[in-house]
């Protein structure tokens, strides 16, 4: 990994992640959640932020099959096809991930789709959980409206129909007591064509983006602030750029600072230990008996144990004197000390 000006390169990645309906929109400098540098390190597979469920994600996972059967049951969606129906049990296993392998850029997976007559999608529904009911009161968050547009893009059908759910704090607590209705649970259906009259164009401009930077290795710009976290992780396992140096160089002097004065003291302490041990060593042999295989010098916290062997040595004058190996050949003994803390 190269750091120059405000980007970094590497070297291309063989298989890189897709652009997914989630990438999609921070790609284009549409999402409030991601940038297009924290893209570029998940899809080239640089770095990507551990994932750790939430009682976000935990909620969203077990209130989406209820909003589902809602959408069944209060819309008389008959038609609808969950991934499980389309793709079978352990659609995720099945598929790693990606409903869309015949895309070698684009790809990801849709919540539901509705069906035709003949089987064939003809819409996609995006299922959304949030106690952000502000952030809908005018219109669909633009970050889940791409998501869900490049969806049916992808399978080429024109409309969507996003379904939102509006938790309150008890519902994060316990969402399997979640019950949907009109209440608390809210669509908005959108046509692609009219809501992005030049969607085709976005989706060149990703197509673009990935050329220029995932299949060159070369990074998009990135911002101090806003790919921080990024940064710090991505700096902590590399050469920083000039632009932390100083910084680096700082702490590196304290550090070093501090190990050659513990070295100091170490090797003081190294020696008298050794001398130390050497004693309890000879004291050990001094108690074996015909016949042991071991003895154990035992302290408050470590045990030293001394283990004897039998093997065989070569008396080389006499090798040399005679020239006979096996007439000469006679048994030595050999003690090993080892020192384990008490437990283990």
């Amino acid at each position: 990994m190269n750091w120059i000006d405000n980007h970094i390169e590497i070297t291309p990645p063989a298989r890189p992640k897709k652009i997914t309906g989630t990438r999609f929109a921070a790609i284009l400098g549409l999402s409030p959640w991601a940038t297009p540098f924290e893209v570029w390190c998940e899809v080239t597979r640089t770095y990507q932020k551990p994932f750790e469920d939430t009682i976000y994600t935990i909620a969203g996972k077990a209130i989406e099959p209820k909003q589902i059967a809602y959408m069944k049951n209060a819309y008389a969606m008959t038609d609808l096809r969950t991934p499980t129906d389309w793709f079978g049990p352990d659609y995720f296993k099945k598929t790693r991930g990606d409903f869309f392998g015949e895309f070698s850029v684009f790809g990801g997976m849709w919540d539901s789709v509705l069906v035709d007559e003949d089987g064939r999608p003809r819409a996609v529904l995006e299922f959304k959980t949030t106690k952000r009911s502000e952030d809908w009161a005018n219109d669909v968050p633009e970050y889940y409206a791409l998501q869900a547009a490049l969806y049916a893009y992808l399978l080429g059908v024109d409309d969507v129909i996003m379904v939102a759910s509006f938790l309150e704090s008890r519902d994060y607590d316990h969402p399997e007591a979640f019950v949907p209705s009109a209440a608390n649970t809210i669509t908005v259906e959108f046509k692609v064509s009219e809501r992005y009259p030049d969607f085709d164009y976005m989706v060149v401009n990703a197509g673009h983006w990935w050329r220029e930077h995932v299949e060159t290795g070369i990074s998009p710009d990135y911002d101090e602030k806003r790919d921080a976290e990024v940064l710090k992780a991505l700096r902590t396992n590399s050469l920083s750029p000039a632009t932390d140096m100083d910084e680096l160089i700082a702490s590196a002097e304290t550090l070093r600072a501090e190990v050659d004065a513990a070295k100091t003291v170490i090797a003081a302490k190294e020696k008298q230990l050794a001398q130390a041990e050497k004693v309890i060593k000879e004291y050990a042999v001094g108690q074996f008996r015909p016949g042991d295989k071991k003895v154990e010098v035992k302290g408050s916290a470590y045990t030293w144990t001394v283990a004897c062997t039998q093997t065989a040595s070569i008396d080389k004058d006499a090798l040399k004197a005679d020239g006979l190996l096996e007439k000469y050949t006679k048994p030595a003994t050999q003690y090993r000390m080892t020192v384990n803390a008490k437990g283990e």
